[in-house]
């Protein structure tokens, strides 16, 4: 199985887009959303880690007509975990966040993050009561999220 190329997916996330809403978490997400195309609708984040999933949450409910997407890291969002049952108790139709997940805390070292060990993001989302859940490591499980 050949590895996801990070910026790759956030284009082919990003393609026809709409009038989408998205937030990029500190650090990559926030440089992959910009280098899918710079747009007046992306909002990246550039020192509030652990905040993307939860701005996310208030873009969705603020804007109940738009989609919302977050991309974000591992690092970011195991510094902000609390908003998965915080999003899950709002249960926002038009939120949905993705986890480029490379077991590392980019912005601060490349030191290891918990999913280096064995924390399973994707399952502590279902956990909380987020209605679906996927782990997507190939660029054939990618497509089929389309």
């Amino acid at each position: 199985m050949s590895k996801l190329l990070r910026r790759k997916v956030v284009k082919e996330l990003l393609a026809g887009r709409g009038d989408a809403l998205v937030v990029g978490g500190l650090g990559a997400p926030a440089w992959d959303i910009t280098d899918a195309g710079d747009h007046e609708l992306n909002f990246p984040l550039w020192g509030a880690m652990g905040g993307a999933a939860m701005i996310g949450l208030g873009l969705a409910l603020a804007q109940p007509k738009r989609k919302v997407l977050v991309v974000t890291g591992d690092g970011e969002l195991v510094m902000g975990i609390g908003a998965l049952a915080t999003i899950a108790v709002q249960k926002p139709r038009n939120l949905s966040i993705v986890v480029l997940d490379n077991e590392r805390y980019g912005e601060t070292g490349m030191q290891e993050t918990h999913t280096a060990h064995g924390v399973n993001l994707a399952g502590m989302a279902e956990a909380a009561g987020f209605a679906q859940t996927f782990l997507v490591r190939s660029q054939a499980e990618l497509a089929r999220l389309k």
